[in-house]
């Protein structure tokens, strides 16, 4: 353990050995810090660009995912030339450019019940920048069972929370959250967007938090969620309690180990449900060229279609489906059309319950895949 800091180091962070909140002591705690970024994307890139600046001394990268030109728009830790790339390469490219006293280690996976004990039992902190709700329970249960600090934060098109679960007397995730939204019901950024600047805000005051509990002496948002809506430009703070009862960190708690966490967010499919049929997109160009009759139902909402219409399709968004079903031919086909095939499962099961006989298929990820395996004119959005 370092107890003292290098010349070069003083330099580099002597903005914060002039507050005396921080000083050589909380510098010093910053050095000897391990933090584990759960994910490198919205949330994951001001975090990682802020802790390693601030003098973290190791911070662990977990993301299996690659870097994406639709990821530019908010997760500004990659840049254009690391499209293609594994997002924790880009990531430790960028953190080594910005400070490389900083020990970065790569986890290229995914975290799952098999591997997280393991990996987040080497930090000290996890700040979780997730975007789904199944890594979100399994970081909070991880992190409760190993007794490590959760810096948590989450963003939806203009609205963002913070706080910090898994303290001693505070609550952790599930005291908040009992149990996760039916599948669907709360779309992701992919599906219903997000302000760019969003993630950049609550990661930024993720990483503030994981300063804050390092060094010592603040006061942290343990016992209070922060909320944050950019399009008003308004906080408003309210105030959480352990729950003695949550079954992961109350007195008598039911949950003592990880579980199947996409089998508890209800993600795995239901074996005794009939399964929804779905078409490819190439599939679907073989069939209208020889010359099938097909009914496309396009259930995106106004802004999306003016980015890309599909032509001849029905303009039927997904909140009128049921009531509107009448208008469609029972005799023929209906493919549905969303962005990337989620959305419309969701209205293909509504039409199924209100008693559509018709035949329903699902384009395989959606308009998405017709413009990339079809029609290379429209764009990928």
């Amino acid at each position: 353990m370092a107890l003292e800091l290098t010349n070069e180091e003083i330099s580099r962070y002597s903005r914060h050995l002039l507050l005396p909140e921080i000083g050589v002591e909380g510098q010093v705690k910053l050095k000897n810090a391990k933090v584990l970024i759960v994910g490198t994307g919205g949330l994951g890139a001001p975090l990682a660009l802020y802790l390693s600046a601030a003098g973290i001394g190791t911070i662990g990268l977990v993301d299996f995912d690659e870097v994406d030109a639709s990821n530019l728009q908010r997760q500004i830790i990659h840049s254009s030339k690391d499209i293609g790339r594994p997002k924790v390469a880009s990531a430790k490219d960028r953190i080594k450019g910005i400070n490389p006293f900083v020990n970065v280690v790569v986890h290229n996976t995914m975290l799952t019940s098999k591997n997280a004990l393991e990996i987040i039992g080497d930090y000290d902190i996890v700040a979780d920048g997730t975007d789904n709700f199944q890594t979100r329970y399994l970081v909070n249960d991880a992190c409760v069972f190993l007794g490590k600090i959760n810096i948590y934060g989450s963003v939806f098109q203009f609205e963002g929370q913070s706080s910090v679960f898994g303290a001693k007397d505070g609550p952790c995730y599930r005291c908040i959250y009992p149990s996760p939204p039916p599948p669907g019901l709360v779309p992701s950024c992919a599906e219903g967007g997000v302000m760019g600047v969003l993630p950049g805000i609550i990661g930024t005051i993720q990483a503030a938090e994981t300063i804050k509990v390092i060094v010592g002496g603040a006061k942290p948002l343990i016992g209070r969620l922060l909320h944050f809506d950019a399009w008003r430009m308004k906080f408003r703070e309210l105030n959480l309690e352990k729950d003695p009862n949550c079954p992961v960190c109350g007195k008598n708690p039911s949950i003592r180990e990880l579980v199947d966490y996409e089998q508890f967010c209800g993600l795995k499919k239901d074996e005794s449900s009939e399964p929804i049929e779905t078409i490819t997109a190439i599939d679907l160009k073989k069939r209208l060229d020889n010359g099938e009759r097909i009914q496309f139902i396009d259930i995106r909402e106004p802004h999306e279609r003016a980015i890309v219409k599909f032509p001849n399709a029905i303009i039927m968004p997904l909140g009128q489906l049921v009531r509107r079903m009448d208008e469609l031919e029972s005799s023929v086909d209906s493919v549905f059309l969303c962005k990337i095939g989620q959305r419309s499962i969701l209205g293909i099961r509504a039409l199924r319950e209100a008693g559509y006989k018709g035949k329903l298929l699902n384009l395989q990820d959606g308009l998405n895949a017709w413009a990339r395996d079809v029609d290379k004119s429209m764009p990928v959005y």
